[in-house]
Order: C-alpha cells, then structure tokens, then sequence
C-alpha cells in the first residue's frame, strides 16, 4: 500500500511540473448569484459562542450537535495515518503526544479544545490534531475589491483536503467532502453583543474567515515555504514558544483588534510559527492588503490603491512576485476575471461569480465566503464542483 501511495505522489508531482490546467482557460461565470444550480450544495447553520461563559463550555452545544460529523473527519485522519504506518502505533503515540501539545497551547484556546473533547467523547490528542492540521492541507483564494464609491468588499473559497485521499468513485477528495457538514456560521458575543463574525469548521477554535462589523474583515491562507510550519512546531515542542499559531492569532485579532490599523500591524509583526498570508479589508477607501509572511517577519505588503488602478488585491497561496505552480494557477483567471467585471461592477455576487469559476472553483472547494464588513455581512454557501472540474 506504501509503495502505491508514494507511485502516486510522485505522478501527481510530475503532473504538477509538467502539465497545464486544462480548466485554466474557462469563460468567467456570471449571474451564479443567487446560489443554485449543480455547484451550490446548501447553506450552513448558525450558532452563537458565548464569550462570557467559561473557555470549557463555549463550544458544548456545537460540539454535540457536531459531534458525529467530528468523529467521521476524525477517523479518516486516522485511517491515512495507518496507509503510512499499519501497526498503527504511530497513531497511538501521536495521540498521546498532541494530548501534550493540548496542555501547552495559550489560554483560551487549551481550555476550549479541552471542552470541545469532553462534549464529544473524543480523545484529546485526536482534537488538537483537528485543530492544527488546517496549517498542512490548504488552498484558498482571498480577495478584496472597492467599487467606485469607496465601499469594500471580502470574499473567499475556503479549499481543504489536499492529498488527503481521493475517493475514484465519486471523482472527489474525501476530506473535502467530509468537512462540508463541519461548517458553521458562528457568532461569537460578549453581554449579547456580536462582538465578530465567522464561518468556521465546528471544533476548530481558531479563525480561517471573519468579520469585525464596522471595522474589518479578514481571512488566512496558507503559504507554503521552506521555512514552513513544521520547524514552529518542532520549536513549540522544545520549548521555545514565542510565536503564534496562525490561527489563533487570526481569532485573537477578530476578537481584540478595535481597528484595521491595528490589526494590520499585528499581522505584520506577530511572530509566527508557520508562514501565512493575511488578507485583510477595513471601511474606507483603500483599506485592504495582502500580508505575505515568513515565520519571523512580513516579506510584503501589497495595498489597495484604487486612484493608482489597484482597485482588488488577491491572494491564492503562491507569492504574487513569484509564477504559480502551472497546474494550481488560480491566480491567473481569477484576476481574469476581476479585470472582466471592472471597478465599476464590483459586489458580493460579482465576487461570487469569479470564485464561481474554474478552476477557482475546483474539486478542494468546501465552501464560498462572502464578506461585507460596514453592514457586518457574512454567508456562506457549501460548493460543489461537477465534472469536468480540476481536482485543485
């Protein structure tokens, strides 16, 4: 079973120096919005976290009314780990391990995880994996765009499941699929007022999307590096506990920050464990940036300046001075298609029409985020992406 799983890995790798999209060249969709039709796949429930409770029982009634789905996602992590390693002694000594890792996460953040697996009876170590294996198997596009009047607008298709298994029958990945169920709209409170926005993997504490109503809005993407995340975690693991997980500052951010210049600046200069990108949105003219970030320090910060042409900023998960992967070039016909919609034309459904097209939209889609931060707007529609479709 090794032996074919590494065949495989390395024909993807070929195909991935070697071949093109073929989807690279699609006509940019129009009027996708309202969501119908064979792409869109369903809404997503809402739930309220509330702040004042105590860490361990914000997350209790989500974490029952999810815990099946949980489970399910679970078990599959646990059964690629066992392709690997069949003893399946590994699995047992990760568990006990990240059970570890749990106790020396920051507060809140330990305490909520440590709920999250009593409400659903599921071991500790197998939730702390959840919570930090988002940092590992990602794509996402991101974008922000002011129209004409100076209004801004934050839209993203959240992409998971990479390499994680890839169900022939159904011509799908199987944690993409999987996490469809787990995704939620949350509303997080403090004395029963929304104090930000998210749509979010249920049992998964940190932020991957958000909105500060009045303020800003933010997502994160993965950035892939040399200098990647598992050198952070080694660190974390030794001792040297400095830097944050990408995700947790994202959600102290959504929930701390009073300001988009605030938040900018801690995005910038947060030291980090793994690379990331940021994108964030606030609510004037010219508010919106792309924060591309080594583990140390940012590398770039590229800014919205619409009087000089710079109307959107976008972000899928390569450095934008640098050529995608030509097999994973998102970039490309999502700018495409952000040029073919023109200042003048941009809003949440024009947003949804370019995310709405391949292979933007593509086999890892879980789901479409759109974003309006002076209303305080966030939905969430899930996705499919029928054949023909790209499988990233």
């Amino acid at each position: 079973m090794r032996a074919i799983v590494v065949v495989v890995a390395l024909a993807v790798t070929s195909l991935a120096v070697l071949a093109k999209d073929p989807y690279a060249d699609e006509e940019c969709r129009y009027q996708q919005y309202p969501p119908t039709g064979p792409t869109f796949r369903g809404t997503i429930p809402k739930f309220i976290i509330n702040l004042d409770l105590p860490p361990r029982e914000r997350w209790v009634q989500l974490a029952h009314e999810k815990k099946e789905e949980l489970k399910i996602i679970i078990e599959h992590i646990r059964k690629v780990m066992t392709v690997f390693f069949p003893s399946g002694k590994l699995v047992q000594l990760l568990e006990s391990k990240m059970a570890w890792l749990g106790s020396t996460l920051p507060y809140p953040f330990n305490e909520e995880i440590k709920g999250i697996a009593d409400a659903t009876g599921t071991p500790l170590g197998d939730i702390v994996i959840f919570n930090v294996f988002y940092e590992i198997f990602t794509v996402c596009t991101s974008i922000v765009a002011e129209d004409k009047e100076g209004k801004l607008y934050h839209a993203r298709n959240l992409d998971f499941g990479l390499f994680l298994g890839w169900d022939i029958k159904n011509s799908s990945w199987i944690v993409t699929q999987k996490l469809k169920p787990l995704m939620v709209s949350l509303d997080f409170q403090r004395n029963n007022k929304t104090v930000f926005r998210s749509s979010n993997l249920a049992g998964y504490v940190g932020m991957v999307s958000g909105v500060k109503p009045g303020i800003f809005t933010l997502t994160m993407n993965e950035r892939f590096s040399i200098d990647g995340g598992y050198i952070g975690v080694f660190e974390w693991i030794f001792g040297k506990r400095d830097g944050w997980w990408m995700s947790f500052l994202t959600r102290s951010v959504l929930e701390n920050s009073t300001s988009y210049e605030e938040a900018k600046d801690r995005l910038t200069n947060t030291r980090l464990l793994a690379p990331a990108y940021f994108i964030l949105a606030g609510n004037h003219s010219g508010q919106g940036s792309v924060i591309t970030r080594s583990r140390i320090a940012a590398l770039d910060v590229w800014n919205l300046n619409a009087t000089k042409g710079t109307w959107y900023v976008l972000e899928t998960n390569y450095d934008r001075w640098k050529v995608p992967l030509v097999v994973d070039d998102r970039r490309t016909p999502a700018m495409k298609c952000m040029n073919q919609t023109m200042q003048q034309n941009v809003s949440l459904p024009a947003l949804y029409d370019v995310l709405s097209t391949k292979p933007i939209l593509n086999k890892l889609t879980v789901a479409t985020t759109l974003m309006e931060v002076s209303e305080g707007h966030i939905e969430t529609f899930l996705r499919n992406c029928p054949d023909p479709c790209s499988p990233w």
